[in-house]
């Protein structure tokens, strides 16, 4: 049994680094406001700022367990309250035609991110956390999968910085490529909603070009969120396994009798995200606990990026050179040419489908 003095001196550790990654998330929540809208969120943000205070005094032990905390914990909590927020059945709504374009995205991401980064000889942990930030929706893909591959906060922090500058392009870019092929609103809408990474970018690129093209872009970058479901599912086996091989290795070398503990490397906060996101899709929550689950899921990953940007050293970000960034640009730019592909070849064999018919 946990005595109360255990419990209160375990929270009287970890509030002031909790309370401290709060108040930056309310700065940079507070900074999103003040800026026009979509141009770069909250998260990437307090990232930035708690990377310039580590840069000016590293934090105090006073602060530490704290961090650790809301970097680790409270982040698992915040993707849980995610889960609340996801319909599997708005995938129907949106339609097959959209569907292919977006699974098409995601196996170039995926495929040819993960041969980039071998060749630009990436720590594998990054180099897919890029691919997924690009891939599917910027922070919240980047937030998710970490935890389950034990990704460092370095890790981390390049993969939002690699997608959010290129996605600041994007948002520039976007209207003024889509004008200049005369893309239709459907056209434009379904390419910014697969292509571009974070959801404000999304809604920033897609009411530039006009309202119609935006309200589709939103659509489809909602129901591209959802790829966040299997694609952790997918990345937790892989972190599971991993685990396993450095377990084996590690008391191989010690020549002990190898035993792992499976259930301790299930990451069960997956589990609980995917038992509330199955909820919310057959039953449903009352709309304002959905509501209110997802400002309070969006504000805990504000304060979870504050924290890793606190414990992230810009000298070590130094070490790893340009390859994050270098993949991050191949990796976008892949995923505008592949958007595109798919959505023509998508539209000449619906046109010539309907030339038989």
């Amino acid at each position: 049994m946990v005595k109360k003095g255990h419990f209160a001196g375990d929270a009287a550790k970890i509030l002031p680094g909790v309370f401290l990654a709060l108040i930056i998330a309310a700065a940079a929540k507070f900074i999103e406001e003040l800026l026009p809208s979509g141009y770069i969120s909250a998260s990437v943000i307090a990232l930035f700022i708690g990377m310039i205070l580590n840069a000016i005094s590293k934090p105090s032990e006073k602060y530490r367990a704290g961090i650790k905390f809301t970097s680790k914990k409270l982040l698992k909590f915040a993707i849980i309250l995610l889960g609340m927020t996801l319909d599997i059945k708005v995938v129907a709504a949106v339609g097959k035609d959209t569907l292919f374009v977006m699974l098409f995205t995601l196996m170039v991401c995926f495929g040819l991110g993960y041969f980039i980064g071998r060749l630009l000889k990436l720590n594998w942990k990054t180099s897919n956390l890029i691919s997924a930030g690009t891939g599917i929706c910027g922070g919240s893909a980047i937030a998710s999968i970490a935890p389950v591959i034990d990704a460092e906060e370095s890790d981390i922090a390049f993969a939002m910085s690699a997608t959010f500058i290129f996605d600041m392009l994007m948002i520039i870019a976007f209207p003024l490529v889509g004008h200049a092929l005369g893309m239709t609103n459907e056209a434009y809408g379904i390419w910014a909603g697969t292509a571009v990474n974070d959801t404000s970018s999304v809604v920033a690129a897609g009411y530039a070009f006009n309202e119609a093209a935006g309200d589709i872009a939103t659509m489809v970058k909602l129901t591209r969120t959802l790829a966040i479901i299997p694609t952790v599912i997918v990345f937790s086996f892989i972190g599971v396994a991993a685990k396993r091989k450095s377990a084996k290795q590690t008391q191989s070398a010690a020549k002990e009798k190898v035993k792992i503990d499976i259930v301790k490397l299930i990451p069960w906060f997956i589990v609980a995200f995917v038992i509330v996101a199955a909820i919310n899709s057959t039953i449903g929550f009352p709309a304002v606990v959905g509501s209110a689950s997802k400002q309070v899921s969006k504000f805990l990953m504000v304060a979870a990026l504050a924290a890793i940007g606190i414990n992230t050293d810009l000298q070590d970000m130094k070490k790893a050179g340009p390859a994050p960034m270098i993949h991050g640009f191949i990796i976008s730019v892949l995923v505008i040419f592949a958007a595109l592909f798919a959505e023509y070849l998508m539209t000449f064999f619906v046109e010539g489908f309907k030339l038989f018919m």
